[in-house]
């Protein structure tokens, strides 16, 4: 059988080699300043950012996807940064929580997050005030949930909007109260 599908194979033709990556280059802004890196065709951009760029505020959790760690915002929507592969967002624009603000000037969501203990142990906390701004330019856009209870008006924002929201960002210490308090105050300063 071995001999058969060998027989099969074009004249020349090899197996692949997969020790060896596949490079390409990629180009996009990150925190408003545009960045040129040579990458594995498999990196993902979470660790495009805290590999070669060294923007290490996003955090590596599952690595599925499934508890938000990583959030990043590209082209104004938030996404899983573990889950998506570099070359894909060729021309994005992304913010990390490094580009939102600083220690001397604090985005409003960072500042919120500190005055309501919205944080505790922090691992979880750059996702979760990427997903936090993200999640408010969305109901502000009339973009609605799973909870939004007509369709036709614009979202509220609400402690139910929020919840369903920020529900793929997971906070091992239960700060979820003090997280909707965040935002909610956030929301409220937009207003």
């Amino acid at each position: 059988m071995v001999g058969a599908t060998a027989a099969a194979a074009p004249a020349g033709a090899r197996a692949a080699r997969t020790d060896e990556p596949v490079l390409a280059r990629v180009t996009f802004t990150v925190n408003g300043q545009r960045r040129d890196l040579e990458l594995d065709t498999r990196t993902s951009l979470l660790d495009a950012a805290r590999e070669h760029l060294h923007l290490t505020g996003s955090k590596k959790g599952c690595d599925h996807g499934q508890c938000g760690a990583c959030t990043m915002i590209v082209d104004g929507r938030r996404i899983n940064a573990c889950l998506t592969l570099a070359v894909m967002h060729q021309g994005a624009e992304i913010v990390t929580i490094e580009g939102l603000g600083q220690p001397d000037h604090l985005h409003p969501m960072q500042a919120a997050f500190v005055r309501h203990d919205g944080y505790q142990c922090g691992y979880c906390t750059p996702g979760q005030i990427c997903s936090g701004v993200a999640v408010l330019e969305e109901i502000e856009a009339g973009i609605p949930s799973h909870v939004t209870a007509d369709l036709e008006a614009a979202p509220q924002v609400t402690e139910a909007e929020i919840r369903e929201r920020m529900s793929g960002n997971i906070c091992r210490c239960g700060a979820y109260s003090n997280i909707v308090e965040a935002m909610t105050e956030v929301a409220g300063s937009r207003a």
